[in-house]
């Protein structure tokens, strides 16, 4: 399985560059298994498509303002992309500079303070600060927030509100889980009303996200790890979810990220089921691999090559996706963060239909 087979044409001009006024005003293309019709809708509608008894699982992470300036005690002006907080005001980050910073070297910091920089593995520093704060609570004040690399413009007022989602509760995530930014409270109220439960993972996103497949072969890629937790309380609403007959459905990529690793086998059940687990995940899930945890998606449309397409293509299958995304192009959908969504539903199961009407 080949890089190039994920490859697809996107006109620039579909590349979203701002949110909509309105979070569920996003288009929503809705993709049944096998040859069933698309469907165009919109977020909002996704309350016809869950049932009483489903289970939307959301992501909770909150983005850190991870993004600094600085110079280097040589002169040489840099840029910082926070990737991950550890303790004792260290961090593992991204550095952005005409020179490589050396360890040993400090970086002042344009809004105040500075950095040491204590080493490097691959394209991420060991960072120590020495600010007059935690490094939480003063990059809460002093960093900026971290727009992707395709949104050619710098974050604004607004985006501090629309690149969060409004269940955003623990900080940690560098880039947002994008198909959580379509809920707004008026579509939770709507799908509470119609007997939806909700859940939470967290799966703080890392920069890695955005890093491109370097090599042809998929299956030599080598995933970036990233921080998850699947709690008991999340694992125990997926049994019961399941136990009365109702689906769970993953709001993003990295729900599904979180829910199969944290998938494992036991004595009871040597097919595997969704455990507590908290930790590292470096999973890549690509067409072959067999998601068990969820039994619909919903998320935003990805980048060509992607470790991202190739997930939902798992999910959905690879021939079917493209042609959601050649229907998407045509029909202009907005693409990627602040772009619209797809509602995807595997191949292997029935066709679904929206809640209240039937099939015969």
């Amino acid at each position: 399985m080949k890089k190039s087979d994920f490859h697809f044409e996107l006109p620039e001009a579909l590349i979203a560059q701002a949110p909509l006024a309105e979070r569920s005003a996003s288009r929503m293309l809705v993709v049944p298994p096998a040859d069933a019709a698309l469907v165009d809708q919109h977020v909002r509608d996704l309350v016809d498509w869950l049932r009483p008894g489903d289970l939307l699982v959301f992501n909770d992470t909150r983005v850190i303002p991870a993004r600094l300036f600085g110079q280097k005690d040589t002169g040489g002006r840099v840029e910082i992309l926070i990737e991950r907080l550890l303790p004792d005001n260290h961090a593992r980050a991204q550095i952005g500079a005409s020179k490589s910073p050396r360890p040993g070297g400090r970086i002042q910091l344009d809004a105040g303070g500075s950095a040491e920089v204590l080493g490097r593995e691959g394209e991420f520093y060991q960072l120590r600060f020495d600010v007059p704060d935690s490094l939480e609570s003063w990059l809460l004040k002093a960093g900026r927030l971290p727009l992707p690399p395709y949104i050619q413009r710098e974050a604004g007022v607004d985006d501090d509100e629309r690149y969060q989602t409004v269940f955003a509760r623990n900080l940690g995530a560098v880039a947002a889980p994008t198909a959580g930014l379509h809920f707004d409270d008026a579509l939770l109220a709507a799908l509470r009303g119609k007997g939806v439960e909700f859940g939470h993972v967290t799966l703080h996103v890392g920069a890695g996200t955005f890093q491109p497949v370097r090599v042809d072969d998929v299956r030599q890629h080598h995933m970036h790890s990233e921080w998850l937790n699947v709690g008991a309380s999340l694992v125990e609403q997926v049994r019961a979810t399941r136990a009365r007959g109702g689906r769970v459905v993953a709001v993003g990529t990295t729900v599904v990220r979180a829910l199969e690793s944290a998938w494992r086998s036991s004595d009871a059940s040597p097919g595997g089921e969704l455990q507590p687990f908290a930790g590292e995940t470096r999973i890549f899930i690509f067409p072959g691999y067999r998601i068990r945890s969820v039994d619909a998606l919903l998320t935003n449309f990805h980048l060509p090559e992607s470790t991202l397409l190739m997930l939902v293509s798992a999910f959905a299958g690879k021939q079917r996706i493209f042609d959601a995304y050649d229907h998407a192009v045509r029909e202009r959908y907005r693409f990627f963060s602040y772009g619209d969504a797809m509602l995807l539903f595997p191949a292997q199961h029935p066709e679904p239909t929206p809640a209240g009407s039937h099939t015969d």
